[in-house]
């Protein structure tokens, strides 16, 4: 526990910091973190030369606004996503019904984001590949720029349902991989994969698996309180927050975290003054509660916001408060995770 507190000690301090950034940090080439390699080097201990003090103990990573952690190990990536939905708990409305297995199954109009991701990303020249299947989690040497986790819950990573021999020692001659995923999810990660956190997928996701509460910006969801009406704050200049005004009204449920998320680039928070109610049980975070982040982690980008929560956030043109400004910073949020755009700097 000691190395634990040691990493989220001062966690005030790297917050008030990311919410005093500016542009005038300069180019990639000036950031604190250096550029991100364009090519394969030789792996000669587990923390790359230069970045001892971005080795994260607890997580056993290297994480934060670091570009020269990158990993690009796969040249053949395509402009192409994976969205997954899959949930073993609670699933939100704006989820639909459960999708039968394999790629892309039948989407319905119940299917809200998933139509949504689909529509906004070919808008931008990104293809998107669907699923629910656990067994098709991208792993090592997939050519996919991010796989995206749209409001999944709980051990979503988790082969459910799969036949074991109860009276029996442990039987290597069956595949019986129950948490092949979670393999998958983190050597696709460590080879330089894009990874997007939507809503709930920070939100109840994986709660008992460190490795992902670190991707995830070393927190998890606490709880939330009402879902209701309240102001957003952009907090600092990013691909994923152009074109946003420094205020905007958005309606949400707010969560809370535990632990409070260390090492990211803060992106936007949330103005508890604009709240009429708090949950009953987390105090929440005061002057400073944020919504969304984004860091470099093992090797890879992770991008993840907790807004979304509403179905009509997702429908163009519904008139939802604040849809135009969500869309826009998801989508970039994804095309910064892929490459495509500057990435967390």
């Amino acid at each position: 526990m000691t190395n634990r507190r040691n990493v989220l000690r001062g966690a005030a301090a790297t917050a008030a910091a990311a919410v005093g950034a500016t542009a005038a940090a300069g180019s990639a080439a000036a950031h604190a973190g250096g550029r991100e390699p364009a090519v394969k080097e030789p792996i000669t201990t587990n923390i790359p030369r230069g970045q001892e003090k971005y080795f994260d103990p607890y997580y056993n990573v290297v994480r934060g606004q670091v570009p020269a952690s990158y990993h690009p190990w796969v040249a053949n990536r395509q402009d192409k996503i994976l969205l997954y939905s899959r949930t073993a708990g609670p699933r939100h409305a704006h989820l639909g019904p459960a999708l039968a297995a394999g790629l892309n199954p039948a989407l319905t109009e119940a299917h809200v984001l998933q139509n949504a991701i689909v529509k906004w990303m070919g808008e931008v020249g990104v293809q998107v590949d669907w699923t629910e299947d656990v067994t098709l989690m991208p792993g090592i040497g997939s050519t996919y720029k991010a796989v995206v986790f749209g409001s999944t819950s709980r051990d979503t990573l988790f082969k459910h349902g799969t036949a074991v021999q109860p009276n029996a020692a442990v039987n290597t001659t069956t595949p019986a991989h129950l948490d092949a995923a979670r393999t998958a999810l983190r050597q696709y990660v460590r080879a330089g994969g894009g990874f997007v956190g939507i809503h709930n997928a920070i939100g109840g996701t994986e709660y008992n698996w460190p490795y992902y509460e670190g991707l995830s910006g070393g927190t998890q969801y606490y709880d939330h309180g009402a879902n209701q009406n309240g102001t957003v704050v952009t907090l600092t200049k990013d691909s994923s927050t152009h074109g946003l005004p420094p205020r905007w009204e958005f309606k949400d449920e707010w969560y809370n975290w535990m632990p409070f998320p260390t090492r990211v680039k803060f992106l936007l928070a949330v103005d508890e003054a604009s709240l009429a109610t708090k949950s009953n049980t987390h105090p929440g975070h005061g002057r400073f509660h944020p919504i969304s982040w984004c860091q470099y982690y093992d090797g890879g980008r992770s991008w993840v916001t907790a807004l979304g929560h509403d179905s009509q956030a997702y429908i163009d043109g519904s008139g939802f408060v604040g849809q135009a400004f969500f869309k826009k910073h998801v989508v970039n949020g994804i095309l910064s995770a892929m490459g495509k755009i500057p990435f967390c700097i």
